[in-house]
């Protein structure tokens, strides 16, 4: 038999739960969303109800009845990357007292795989996207253009006009390495990356122009490699330089864990680190401080790039303006043992 005020499967109903904590139905659905503004005792008295119904709820319904969900997509390349943690943790502070939920999907820095992952979940009509820079298909532009909902990019400046976008210069970021290096008289100047996105091109720009610009060969020294970063192969990386230029004195890397890899195998060869080579890294992971010597490297404002995108993202969900289409948050050039 079916309870009365139940859907015909049985399963208990938001105002089922309404009812048994005495509160309105709106309030309700405000209270297990974690929405700040509800009183804390009136959010106890609906979970407690929830829990004791067995109240689950219905997201696809709700965004449905609502022709928008209470859902925030954000998209990123990588979970196994610190930065990219990092990000998510402060776009969910933000989020979370406003009741939304965060979807996260990771497409692997497989632009097919962003793709079919924008479609998906615009399926289920999210009131807003957080997108990871500004490479991706045709088709996910269109499908994204055509579909209304907010979107705020990260961890790169520019893209199409009017495209909101909060982070930092990655070119300039790898112009800073290569002038910290020259500095420091360094003038045999290489560069290691993996991965090879558009953000470590563009470092890889920045860095090759400072050269340039200081009389030194951009690219004689260089090695990219397709394959995904890790501290692992920032050593297999570090022996190919090497055997290739023995008279390298500077190396920038593309990220930390290639040059806490390159640092380890240096140790291993007996190779001195700052004397015969320099080694600066990109994002400032928490290792870098404690490696032997300790890692110079340019920190990345990844908490702050989350946290910039996802208040921008309520300010459009608001009605409100932003007031730059642009938001730099800079980075800083942490300059320790290493060089």
């Amino acid at each position: 038999m079916t309870r009365i005020g139940s859907r015909t499967t049985g399963r208990p109903t938001l105002a089922e739960v309404a009812r048994l904590s005495g509160v309105s139905p709106i309030t309700a659905s405000r209270a297990l969303r974690g929405v700040s503004t509800v009183a804390p005792e009136l959010v106890l008295k609906v979970t407690a109800a929830a829990a004791s119904l067995g109240y689950v709820a219905n997201p696809a319904a709700r965004a449905l009845a609502s022709a928008r969900s209470q859902s925030v997509v954000v998209l990123i390349p990588s979970l196994s990357n610190q930065l990219f943690i990092d990000t998510l943790e402060a776009i969910h502070e933000v989020m979370r007292p406003r009741g939304l939920e965060v979807l996260i999907g990771n497409y692997h820095y497989d632009l097919d795989e962003e793709e079919n992952l924008i479609r998906n979940y615009l399926a289920y009509q999210p009131c807003g996207i957080l997108l990871t820079g500004f490479d991706r298909s045709d088709t996910s532009r269109q499908m994204l253009a055509a579909s209304g909902v907010p979107c705020v990019h990260m961890m790169e400046l520019g893209g199409e006009q009017g495209a909101l976008s909060v982070g930092f210069s990655q070119q300039q970021a790898g112009r800073a390495a290569a002038l910290h290096l020259i500095e420091r008289g360094r003038r045999r100047l290489a560069f290691i990356a993996a991965q090879l996105d558009p953000r470590v091109m563009q470092r890889a720009e920045g860095f090759r122009q400072a050269l340039a610009e200081a009389g030194m060969q951009a690219t004689e020294l260089e090695i990219l490699a397709p394959q995904p970063s890790s501290i692992e192969l920032g050593s297999e990386l570090f022996s190919q330089l090497l055997a290739k230029a023995p008279d390298v004195d500077g190396i920038f890397f593309c990220n930390d864990d290639l040059a806490q890899g390159a640092v380890l195998q240096a140790l291993r060869q007996g190779i001195e680190v700052p004397r015969q080579v320099a080694m600066v890294g990109f994002n400032d992971l928490p290792a870098s401080a404690h490696m032997v010597p300790r890692l110079t490297s340019i920190r990345t404002p990844r908490a702050a790039v989350g946290r910039g995108a996802a208040q921008a993202l309520l300010a459009l969900l608001d009605g409100k303006r932003v007031a730059a289409e642009q938001q730099d948050l800079g980075f800083e050039l942490m300059v320790r043992e290493s060089t």
